[in-house]
């Protein structure tokens, strides 16, 4: 069984910055792509961020060049550095990671962002 563990939401002013953590644990052999997505009040889940176990990033139009995912492999962790933060950032924050060699989704309990003054 695969657990994923979110961590560093919160309250912040806009403007600010967070970071979020998402460390895997239990039985992995590989993990492909780290994602972050998010769910504001009444709106569809979206995805932020995403990287793939080289390195490699896609961002939403509406973070890019303010938010920054990375991972750290031989941790199972994921981050996501979230700067200039706006009120339309506020939401519940996912992680998932795509566990192979199964190609399974694992989702992570989610972790609460609102950037407000």
């Amino acid at each position: 069984q695969v657990q994923l563990v979110e961590s560093g939401g919160g309250l912040v002013q806009p403007g600010g910055s967070l970071r979020l953590s998402c460390q895997a644990s239990g039985s992995i052999l590989r993990i492909g792509v780290m994602a972050w997505y998010r769910q504001a009040p009444g709106k569809q889940r979206e995805m932020v961020a995403d990287v793939t176990s080289g390195g490699s990033a896609n961002y939403a139009d509406s973070v890019k060049g303010r938010f920054t995912i990375s991972r750290d492999n031989a941790k199972n962790t994921a981050f996501l550095q979230m700067d200039s933060l706006k009120p339309e950032d506020t939401a519940v924050y996912y992680c998932k990671i795509v566990l192979l060699p199964w190609g399974a989704d694992i989702w992570g309990q989610g972790t609460q962002v609102t950037v407000s003054s």
